[in-house]
């Protein structure tokens, strides 16, 4: 399905992200304003790591063409072809439901509450300048069922049309869920797992970096800039940041935060804030919370350019979190205790290229963004970035250049900017997301 989500874009170094979920900001959080529909929720949302591969996006997913397209684990072959029918159907509502602006098309292959996400979907990729969405090309992977629950996994490949008469296409992985509702099927999820950081050279997971390691050397994503820690298990992570003054007059976006999980796995909990430029240059600045594979959710915190924003997400017990996002310039907080299951894998501090529909938001240009308190507890211990080993990410455009570049980690081992470099941020279209 065409969603917004931070999620899967092919390996740079040979592969690109999909304009399907918000996981994201990928998610995400699918950006609600000029291209930025692209982004929130996602969008992501997962990552869509493309770079190094890069996803909330990351990784863009093999082309079809390089996966299987038969089927395994059923021997109902008319099941089958149900669930695939479903799948097919689904795809061409939502393509026309956008073009025709009447959402009620996409209730019949979907649950209540994933028809609600494609609804949120869809609006947000017209808000952001999104005319017309088109599945290329479809690959099947393998399809499952267990009693009344099915799993499938497809390759598809989305076109987007914008107002402005331009086009993009990104092919991603997507990982179907679907149940039997009054005897049929129904899509009750759709998420795109492809969204891992991969070192350069090696195409591999990438180990753990030393501080102060040059940047430049290290993992690369198609929508990441920051660092990222693995090893051990992550209960708690904060950063604080200001919020940077956009000086962009094009569509764009950009989104900053904190996250666990997301960044091998398919669960990601993010808070943050975001900047989206619109068509007219107006910047809107907003805060979030995202919780793949949901979409990212806007929340009562005032932010504008210049504040100072601190954000912290930690586990209470279970799959109890308290989510909390302070304004230090105005004294205003947001928080929340949310129940949500967490790999505990990984701890970010990213800057992001928001990802939603089919393809990433143009990455605005917000200058530097300096990060500061940043630190997690692993094991039980809270520790620095330094401590942790956490690694950065460099973000790429399609051409493999750098859009956004860490610095090395401060003398106090909790600190570091992220640069807005002159190349072009191009969109290799996906969702937003995380990685």
């Amino acid at each position: 399905m065409y969603e917004p989500d931070p999620s899967a874009t092919a390996p740079l170094t040979p592969p690109p992200p999909s304009p399907k979920k918000s996981g994201g900001f990928g998610a995400m959080r699918l950006l609600a304003i000029g291209v930025l529909a692209f982004a929130f929720a996602v969008f992501t949302g997962r990552l869509d790591l493309a770079g190094v591969i890069s996803g909330t996006r990351g990784l863009v997913a093999p082309t079809p063409a390089a996966r299987t397209t038969t089927t395994t684990n059923t021997t109902d072959t008319a099941t089958v072809a149900a669930i695939k029918d479903v799948i097919e159907r689904a795809n061409q509502s939502q393509a026309q439901a956008l073009a025709k602006g009447d959402d009620t098309v996409m209730r019949d292959t979907a649950t209540a509450s994933y028809y609600q996400e494609l609804v949120q979907t869809n609006r947000d990729l017209a808000n952001g300048g999104v005319t017309a969405i088109a599945l290329a090309n479809i690959a099947w992977g393998d399809v499952t069922v267990s009693g009344t629950t099915a799993q499938a996994t497809t390759f598809e490949t989305w076109r987007s049309t914008y107002n402005d008469g331009s086009t993009d296409q990104r092919t991603d992985r997507n990982e179907y869920t679907l149940v039997q509702q009054s005897g049929a099927w129904k899509i009750s999820a759709d998420v795109q797992p492809d969204s891992r950081v991969i070192e350069p050279a090696t195409g591999t997971s990438p180990s753990v970096t030393q501080p102060g390691t040059p940047a430049a050397v290290l993992s690369r994503s198609s929508n990441w800039s920051g660092y990222a820690a693995t090893g051990g298990a992550f209960t708690s992570v904060t950063g604080s940041w200001i919020v940077p003054t956009v000086t962009s007059t094009s569509i764009g976006a950009d989104a900053t935060w904190v996250g666990i999980g997301g960044l091998s796995g398919r669960d990601l909990i993010q808070a943050g804030t975001q900047a989206m430029v619109s068509a007219d240059g107006t910047v809107e600045y907003s805060a979030w919370t995202e919780m793949l594979p949901q979409t990212s959710h806007t929340v009562a915190l005032a932010v504008r350019a210049g504040d100072a924003i601190t954000a912290t997400l930690t586990q209470k017990s279970g799959n109890s979190w308290v989510i909390t996002i302070n304004n230090d310039t105005t004294k205003e907080n947001y928080s929340v205790t949310v129940q949500y299951s967490s790999s505990n894998s990984s701890a970010e501090w990213v800057q992001e290229a928001p990802s939603a529909g089919r393809g990433l938001v143009p990455l605005d240009q917000f200058g530097t963004l300096r990060f500061t308190a940043g630190n997690a507890v692993q094991n039980g211990k809270t520790q620095t970035l330094a401590d942790l080993g956490a690694r950065a990410i460099t973000m790429i455009n399609g051409s493999g250049q750098p859009i956004a570049q860490p610095s090395v980690l401060g003398h106090d081992g909790s600190s570091f900017t992220v640069t807005r470099t002159d190349a072009p941020s191009t969109s290799t279209g996906g969702r937003r997301g995380r990685p």
